[in-house]
């Protein structure tokens, strides 16, 4: 087939899944090609579809960017520190539209307020996220934060990790929550161990620990319902 001057395959290649984003919306690409706009350009050795495809083998799937570090990405041959943080930014730009507003102030009423508002973000994670709700007076969030990654260890996820960011923001009480990337929400002996530690000294600093919710793929256990933060008070 003949091209036309300064027209080649590779940039024909490259440039579609823009021509098709802009003819079919977003949600016509398939996640490579999502990437490679992103992305914008490839490089000498490589096109851009090839890196998007390369970057999706070694993070196995569009979800393991989730758990992707800026230094994993750029161990990728052709992935350099712009487009490791392209990706980066990209990523918490979906979990920060998936969390809603910070300032949308959800009431938690319930352990399956608590669980919804953040299975999305933490079901399809390969490593454990111990993450802390900060609660008001009325169990409305007024902040979070990511405590602990990796295997959830009573001596990694001490209360004073958890309970000092809780009184720099006045918190009334403090929701935890962790998922389990096996997908089953089952809790661990160590689970129960981190649970109970944390009961008791939030009753030593004033702070209600509400619950300590696991959260698995599309399921969740509360710790609290099954007996383990009875010093705490009902959510809601």
């Amino acid at each position: 087939m003949s091209q036309g001057p300064g027209l080649s395959y590779t940039w024909r290649g490259e440039d579609a899944p823009r021509e098709r984003l802009l003819a079919r919306g977003a949600q016509a690409l398939r996640n490579d090609e999502l990437l490679a706009v992103i992305f914008q350009s490839g490089t000498r050795h490589a096109p851009v579809m090839e890196l998007a495809r390369r970057v999706l083998d070694r993070v196995d799937g569009v979800y393991g960017l989730l758990d992707a570090e800026v230094e994993e990405l750029m161990a990728i041959p052709g992935i350099g520190r712009a487009k490791a943080l392209q990706i980066a930014a990209a990523v918490e730009l979906g979990r920060r539209i998936v969390r809603g507003p910070a300032r949308s102030r959800l009431q938690i009423r319930s352990a399956e307020d608590a669980a919804e508002y953040v299975m999305d973000r933490l079901r399809h994670l390969k490593k454990e996220h111990f993450m802390v709700l900060h609660l008001d007076t009325k169990h409305c969030v007024i902040g979070e934060e990511v405590v602990s990654i990796g295997s959830l260890d009573a001596s990694i996820v001490h209360p004073r990790e958890i309970f000092k960011p809780a009184v720099k923001r006045s918190a009334s009480a403090v929701l935890c929550l962790h998922n389990h990337p096996s997908g089953d929400p089952t809790p661990s002996p160590e689970d129960i161990a981190v649970t109970k530690r944390l009961c008791q000294a939030g009753a030593l600093l004033g702070i209600d620990m509400l619950d300590h919710i696991v959260v698995g793929d599309g399921r969740y256990v509360s710790l609290r319902a099954l007996g383990y933060c009875e010093s705490a008070p009902h959510a809601g």
